[in-house]
C-alpha cells in the first residue's frame, strides 16, 4: 500500500528536490549525528538588535580558523550581515540557506568558500525574510536546520570543528531553528541601559526549546559587547550584568572599537583588517574561553604547547 502511495506522489513530480521524498526526511529531525565527528554547534542569538551578533559570528569564526579549526558559518539573518561582512555577494548566489530551509536543498550545496581558508559560510539572502511563513505549516518545522546539519555531518565529506549560527534580532521560527540545531547558545549583550530588556523572553524561549526540542542545549556564555570603559554608566551596567548572571558571563568583554565597524565595512574580519587592535585582542580572548569550554582537551594541549615553548633551553 505504501508503495502505491509513493508511486502516486512520484507521478505528481514530488520526487524532485523539495518534494515528497525530500520533505519526508524532515520527520527525522530527532536523528543523532555521527558521534565520530567532533563538531561543536554554537548559535549566537539575542532578539535585541545592534548588540554585535554578526560581528561576533564573523570574528569568533575567524580567530578559530587562526587556531587551526575548520569553521562553517550559517547566516540565519535576512539582513545578511554576516554574509556581507565576510565578503559574500548575496545578490548573485546560486543557492543560500533560504533554499535549505524552504526548498530542502542539501546544506553542503549552499556552502560557499570565503577569502579565508578553512572558513566557509552558508549565506543568507534578503528573501529569507519570508521563509518562516513558507514553512509555518510544515511538520517538524522547528528542526529543519538541525536535520540539514546532521545529514551533512553524517553523509558529507565536508567536516567542520565548529558551526557558528548567526540569528536575526527576533525570536522567530528561524531563530528557533538555530536553537534546536545548537549545542550551545552564545548571547551578546550591550553594556547599555536597556540591555537586559528582553533577556527574560530569550531565556524562556530557550527553556521551552530545551524541554521539548533540544535537551542538550546549554548556555555557553553571555558576552558583554560595545563596552566603553571611559563612562561610569557602562562600567556600572557591566557590573550589574556580571552580578545578575554571575558565572554565565564570559571573562572576555568586547570593548567599543571603531576598527570592528571598519573591518565589517571592508568585508574582512578584524584579524585581517587590524590584527593589533583592541577588537582583535578581545575576540582572541573570547575564542580561548570558547575552546576551553567546548573542546577542553584541545585547550589543554594548546596550553601545554605554550608552556613548553616558554621553558628555557636545557643547554
Amino acid at each position: 500500500m505504501f508503495d502505491d502511495m509513493k508511486s502516486f506522489f512520484m507521478k505528481r513530480g514530488d520526487n524532485k528536490p523539495g518534494g515528497f521524498e525530500e520533505r519526508g526526511a524532515n520527520l527525522e529531525y530527532f536523528m543523532h549525528r555521527d558521534p565520530n565527528k567532533d563538531v561543536t554547534i554554537i548559535t549566537i542569538a539575542n532578539q535585541k538588535g545592534g548588540c554585535g551578533k554578526s560581528t561576533t559570528a564573523i570574528n569568533l569564526s575567524a580567530v578559530l580558523v587562526r587556531k587551526n579549526f575548520k569553521v562553517l558559518m550559517i547566516d540565519l539573518d535576512p539582513q545578511s550581515h554576516a554574509s556581507l561582512g565576510i565578503g559574500v555577494d548575496v545578490y548573485n548566489l546560486n543557492s543560500s540557506i533560504y533554499d535549505v530551509i524552504v526548498k530542502n536543498f542539501r546544506l553542503e550545496n549552499s556552502i560557499v568558500n570565503t577569502y579565508k581558508e578553512n572558513l566557509d559560510i552558508a549565506p543568507a539572502m534578503p528573501m529569507l525574510s519570508g521563509a518562516q511563513l513558507e514553512i509555518a505549516d510544515l511538520l517538524g518545522r522547528e528542526g529543519i536546520l538541525r536535520t540539514a546539519i546532521y545529514k551533512m555531518i553524517n553523509t558529507s565529506k565536508r567536516n567542520y570543528d565548529y558551526i557558528i549560527i548567526d540569528c536575526s534580532p527576533s525570536l522567530n521560527l528561524l531563530t528557533i531553528n538555530g536553537l534546536v540545531a545548537a549545542d550551545f547558545l552564545l548571547i551578546p549583550i550591550q553594556t547599555h541601559y536597556f540591555s537586559l530588556e528582553g533577556m527574560g523572553e530569550l531565556f524562556s524561549t530557550m527553556k521551552v526549546v530545551k524541554e521539548r526540542l533540544n535537551l542538550g542545549l546549554q548556555v555557553l556564555g553571555i558576552l558583554p559587547t560595545l563596552f566603553d570603559q571611559r563612562t561610569k554608566m557602562n562600567r556600572d551596567i557591566l557590573a550589574q550584568i556580571k552580578d545578575y548572571f554571575k558565572d554565565r558571563v564570559f571573562q572576555s568583554t568586547i570593548r567599543m572599537n571603531i576598527k570592528l565597524a571598519e573591518a565589517s565595512a571592508s568585508r574582512k574580519s578584524i584579524f585581517e583588517y587590524a590584527p593589533d587592535s583592541n577588537g582583535a585582542r578581545d575576540y582572541a580572548s573570547l575564542a580561548d574561553e570558547v575552546i576551553a569550554l567546548t573542546k577542553p582537551q584541545k585547550a589543554a594541549e594548546e596550553n601545554e604547547a605554550k608552556g613548553q615553548k616558554l621553558q628555557p633551553d636545557s643547554a
